[in-house]
């Protein structure tokens, strides 16, 4: 049985669709979404799906072992990233060594760093004419997006994109290939 810890802090919408997924497959469970936003949409998707959830502070992320304790005794193989704000934690990172994954809104390395996230990439990119976005999902280090690149996929813009027509293209690649991204890698 492999375990999976999901972190978000906004909508959750990347939660449900990585659990529901996973909802039929009995060798992978998701025994905790966490999130440092206790108003955060994810709490009641998580809810709905019967998932178990936690809030936590600053305080409990970046001044003590709270959070790693907790995915050690979970058992966790994999922490997956899905619309989670804050830095990743240096010894987090060393406790889950090339096991915290991370989707984001682009094509990495442009439009990632502190900042770039939501519609300020999908503004970016538009500002910017580029042909092409999509998503990358890569391993977390301890710089925002800057973790090694396990996945891309991309897609061309149309000649009238806007950062709403682009968020929703986004989410289409991030829901079809964020979950079997995830199961490939908890089969290695």
């Amino acid at each position: 049985m492999k375990k999976i810890a999901l972190f978000a802090s906004g909508n959750g919408s990347n939660v449900q669709r990585i659990a529901t997924f996973f909802k039929t497959n009995p060798d992978v469970e998701i025994p905790l979404v966490l999130t440092n936003n206790p108003g955060a949409g994810v709490l009641q998707r998580a809810k709905n799906l019967g998932l178990n959830t936690l809030v936590f502070s600053k305080d409990d992320f970046y001044h003590s072992q709270k959070i790693i304790d907790i995915l050690n005794r979970e058992g966790i193989d994999l922490v997956v990233l899905a619309g989670f704000l804050w830095l990743i934690p240096a010894t987090m990172i060393a406790a889950f060594p090339n096991k915290i994954i991370n989707i984001h809104p682009a094509l990495l390395p442009k439009y990632g760093g502190k900042g770039m996230y939501g519609h300020h990439v999908h503004e970016a990119v538009i500002a910017n004419k580029e042909k092409k976005s999509g998503i990358t999902i890569h391993y977390v280090n301890e710089k925002y997006d800057d973790g090694q690149i396990i996945f891309q996929s991309s897609f061309d813009l149309a000649a009238e994109e806007t950062p709403q027509s682009l968020a929703e293209k986004i989410h289409l690649q991030e829901y079809e290939h964020f979950p079997k991204v995830i199961e490939k890698l908890l089969k290695n």
